[in-house]
Formats: structure tokens, sequence, C-alpha cells
């Protein structure tokens, strides 16, 4: 089965679109930084590190030092499709980020966007 175009789209790309969608709803890069290091295990400079290598979005998530195990708590619709019930790991991970960076620009609290 040929790989979904969306892996291979750089990260770096990615990126600024999230920013910009939590800004446009008076939420922070900060808050942004926030739930991509909560559900990828990377710190700030490793964050950094990967938009500045302009990995894809598959190499970013592969190369991931521990995705969350609360991630599996994250449900709901995005682009029509329950994040619970996709097969693809990777394609659940990308959409695990949507689903995050959708609640915050919704205006959930941080601590329950993190599952805590």
């Amino acid at each position: 089965m040929p790989k979904h175009h969306i892996f291979a789209m750089p990260f770096a790309k990615v990126y600024p679109l999230y920013v910009q969608k939590a800004e446009g709803k008076k939420r922070t890069k900060a808050e942004v930084d926030q739930i991509i290091c909560w559900l990828t295990g990377y710190d700030q400079a490793g964050l950094r590190r990967q938009i500045k290598q302009e990995v894809d979005i598959e190499t970013f998530f592969a190369q991931a030092p521990a995705i969350h195990p609360n991630s599996s708590l994250i449900k709901g619709v995005v682009c029509g499709i329950r994040v619970e019930e996709i097969q693809d790991p990777m394609m659940q991970k990308v959409r695990y980020l949507d689903k995050l960076i959708d609640e915050l620009a919704k205006g959930k609290a941080m601590e329950k966007i993190l599952r805590t």
C-alpha cells in the first residue's frame, strides 16, 4: 500500500500552520510547542532541531523520543475520521496532533488537552 502523501511533507511547513491556527484564536506558539512536546517527547531544543532540519512528518514522528502514554486517551473526529479508530499508527499520531491543536484553538484548557 503506498504511503499517504502527508508523510512526505516537511514538518517545518506544517508547524507554522499549527501556530497560525492557535494564534488566530488567541492562543500562543508556546502552547503549540507544549502540546507537540507533550505528545512526542521532544524537548524544546529537539523540536527546534527537527524544524530546522526540515524533516518530513514521517521522520518527525519516527524519531520522536516517546509518544506520550496518555495519547490513547485522545478521542474525537478530525477530517471526518475518529482518531481512535485509525488503523495506521503513523497516521494516527499525525491526527492526534491535529486533534490536540484543534482543541487548543477551540479554547480548551491545557490540562484537558494534555490529558492530565
